[in-house]
């Protein structure tokens, strides 16, 4: 089954396999399933075509997938152009919500810190 461009998994209960979808969560799924009077439980590969038409139709009135994605890094490039803080930070790949940085975020930032070793040297195998 192919919604908004993108296989949704046969294997997985609806309600999981809806947020393959960017843009949907559990709860939006959730939402829709509950609008569509299908059983969130029931599997990809078990739903009808008519049903599948029900769903379909109810996301097409959500920003998913592109439109969604390309307005999210329309945003953030507004930020990066106005030369805000938030901008500041996106540019420079570290966080923007106040998080702490001296512990974590390390590795995107470049200060990986290797940890103390017993001192032996691997050997190879030949």
């Amino acid at each position: 089954m192919r919604i908004g461009g993108i296989n949704i998994p046969d294997q997985k209960h609806l309600v999981f396999a809806l947020t393959a979808i960017y843009g949907i969560g559990r709860s939006r799924a959730a939402a829709i399933l509950l609008q569509a009077n299908i059983d969130p439980m029931k599997r990809g590969r078990e739903m009808t075509l008519e049903e599948e038409n029900v769903v379909r139709k109810i996301i097409e009135g959500f920003k998913v997938e592109g439109d969604l994605r390309r307005e999210v890094a329309g945003n953030i490039k507004r930020l990066k152009d106005i030369k805000s803080y938030r901008g500041s930070r996106h540019t420079r790949r570290l966080p923007l919500r106040g998080q702490r940085t001296k512990t974590n975020s390390r590795t995107v930032r470049g200060n990986v810190r290797k940890t103390m070793t017993s001192g032996r040297r691997k050997v190879e195998k030949t």
